[in-house]
């Protein structure tokens, strides 16, 4: 097992990773209409417009877990409303009035100012890191994020914040293992945002 810098050929494998791990860190797959929507929110945006900052667990056959992200949230939006949008919109067609779980995250989809948010504005970079189940408690979670931080550090990028289920408490032990806090002006009822400088030692 081994973390290395994301290739093209990794790109099915984290859509897969994606999905099976993408309701609270259960399998999704089968949850929605197409099961490309969740990583077309959450996965193929950032290996579309920034590979370079993501990173892939690999068991010596595939990659079996990822993170991802942006080194500037902003620039990041403005950036797949140009080039992400047109590749998915026709395939996830926007509804008037959302009204399921599914159409939600359509319209998440359709509207990637939606992760700007000014509470964030000293934690410019976000991030996204799943590993499929039988991987996860062994420290690999830790190495992925210790190479994402490097990368953010390398660029300057000075802090990084994500959002995490409110209801998914594991993942936000995880994270305060990690060293990441609460940033509690951006927190609500159904995501917690959490943040740390990208400087301190995983």
């Amino acid at each position: 097992m081994f973390v290395r810098s994301y290739e093209p050929f990794d790109r099915q494998d984290v859509y897969d990773v994606c999905v099976r791990t993408g309701a609270a860190g259960s399998d999704a797959r089968g949850w929605y209409s197409d099961d490309d929507l969740l990583p077309d929110v959450y996965a193929g945006p950032y290996l579309h417009l920034e590979p370079e900052l993501a990173f892939v667990l690999d068991d010596g056959d595939r990659a079996v877990g990822y993170v991802l992200g942006t080194a500037d949230t902003q620039g990041w939006a403005a950036a797949y409303r140009r080039h992400w949008l047109p590749l998915v919109a026709a395939r996830h067609p926007r509804v008037d009035e959302p009204a399921t779980a599914e159409d939600r995250l359509v319209d998440q989809l359709h509207h990637p100012e939606q992760n700007v948010r000014e509470a964030l504005a000293d934690y410019p970079a976000h991030l996204h890191i799943d590993l499929l189940p039988e991987h996860q408690g062994a420290g690999h979670g830790r190495e992925l994020m210790r190479a994402f931080l490097g990368a953010l550090a390398e660029r300057g990028v000075a802090a990084v914040h994500l959002g995490v289920a409110a209801e998914n408490l594991g993942a936000q032990r995880f994270y305060a293992r990690l060293g990441f806090h609460r940033i509690e002006a951006a927190s609500d009822a159904d995501v917690t945002y959490l943040g740390r400088l990208t400087d301190v030692p995983v």
